[in-house]
């Protein structure tokens, strides 16, 4: 891993809206103190409770060099464990999701309850003690559907987020919608210039046709600020608080989390090619189709949208200096029936190809910092506003914990 020292004198030398000095997109140190300080410390976003429909459900999860699983008790409550059996280590759950009565590692059959308590262990002795040997527990928090992971010893607070969460998420109800598809995809492109290109639409005109159908590219609706200069977003917030949706922009304290309320183009009302509902079905309780978009982030990894129609969550997990895993996952009224009530192609064309679009636009943006050429360029204050703050809290929180960490080594 760098040195503190050199990380601190790296993050110092970056000059106010500006991107990140070259390592901080490319070296294998710093993808490392990434992890430490970052990945390792902060919630991180894992998957929707609609995964999970039903108890034994699990989903396994890689974050750097831990895989946790994420599973759903007897009790329907939802919990987290170290993917590491108790005995020599082997992985409990191999596959990436499924269903289990019981949690069995495949190696010599330990076996744990769904609670993460060891059953049985053959033949280790009269003094061997199975409560002495569960599974690792992982810090494990659904909020509103959302289930967010924490591996460090002492998770930092959450409440803000669960305590906000409600009034935005809780009218499309995600906790009782289900998985229509999921799409995985893999960015050759390091974690924090795919959350750059997804903090901005500066290049959505020019390389997301199918997106911009529907999606405003107007900055002032969902940049860094409270959507107070767009005359279309104040209306459309006005509207929507009136019925009953929370849509105000709402930042977190540490500007780590965003939710707010936005219009879609014209008289579209879904993510589709011609605008017009993809589903059916509304989910929840949404009072009418139109009501746009609620947009929320959550450092350092989902970006979500959710609608009358449908909910989108997108999650990224680091791979290493310079590969990203992206998920999405479409998710629909409980009862709505493909081929019925909605047309899977349809549901999922819009941002298949923006995905796709976004790749082929990291991809080329990584291979340019890359050129011994790059210098750190000027952010756009109209157009990334957004970019610019995740970048902020990044060096922020990134720089906290260093000097903390170099407070503790000196105590």
């Amino acid at each position: 891993m760098m040195p503190n020292s050199e990380l601190l004198s790296l993050l110092g030398s970056r000059k106010p809206w500006h991107t990140l000095p070259q390592p901080f997109y490319n070296d294998p140190g710093l993808f490392q103190a990434d992890l430490a300080h970052i990945w390792y410390r902060d919630w991180v976003f894992a998957v929707t409770s609609a995964e999970l429909p039903k108890v034994g459900s699990y989903v396994t999860v890689r974050i750097g060099d831990y895989s946790v699983i994420v599973v759903r008790g007897s009790d329907h409550v939802i919990r987290a464990f170290h993917n590491s059996c108790r005995h020599r280590g082997s992985h409990v759950c191999t596959a990436e999701r499924g269903t289990a009565p019981k949690l069995v590692c495949p190696y010599h059959q330990w076996t744990y309850d769904l609670d993460g308590k060891l059953l049985w262990a053959r033949d280790m002795g009269p003094d061997f003690k199975p409560q002495d040997h569960g599974l690792g527990m992982v810090h494990c928090r659904e909020v509103e559907g959302m289930v967010y992971l924490c591996l460090a010893d002492d998770a930092p607070d959450i409440e803000p987020l669960a305590a906000s969460a409600p009034g935005y998420m809780g009218p499309h109800d995600l906790s009782n919608l289900k998985v229509a598809h999921v799409a995985h995809s893999v960015e050759q492109a390091n974690w924090k210039l795919v959350m750059e290109n997804n903090r901005e639409c500066y290049h959505c005109s020019s390389n997301h046709p199918s997106l911009c159908v529907t999606f405003p590219d107007d900055p002032n609706l969902f940049g860094s600020d409270d959507a107070s200069g767009s005359n279309a977003g104040m209306q459309h917030i006005a509207r929507c608080e009136a019925a009953g949706l929370p849509s105000k922009y709402l930042l977190g304290p540490d500007g780590q989390w965003r939710f707010v309320r936005i219009p879609f183009l014209g008289d579209a009302v879904s993510y589709t090619m011609d605008g017009k509902q993809a589903v059916n079905r509304r989910i929840g309780t949404m009072p009418f189709d139109n009501a746009g978009s609620c947009l929320l982030y959550h450092y350092p990894n989902s970006w979500n949208h959710f609608l009358s129609d449908q909910a989108l969550t997108f999650r990224i997990l680091p791979v290493g200096p310079q590969e990203t895993h992206l998920v999405t996952t479409w998710l629909v009224h409980k009862d709505a029936v493909e081929g019925v009530d909605y047309d899977l192609d349809r549901l999922t064309k819009v941002w298949l190809a923006t995905n796709d679009e976004d790749r082929r636009i990291c991809e080329q943006n990584q291979r340019g910092v890359n050129t011994p050429g790059y210098r750190p360029g000027p952010y756009s204050q109209t157009h990334e506003g957004g970019v610019n703050q995740f970048v902020d809290w990044y060096c922020d929180t990134l720089s906290r914990r260093l000097q903390d960490r170099q407070a503790i080594a000196a105590e």
